[in-house]
């Protein structure tokens, strides 16, 4: 169950940079 959390916590990093960027 924790690999899914860390793929969305990964996912929502990718799109602040992105949205910082």
């Amino acid at each position: 169950m924790s690999i899914p959390l860390i793929v969305i916590i990964g996912r929502a990093n990718v799109g602040k940079s992105t949205l910082f960027n």
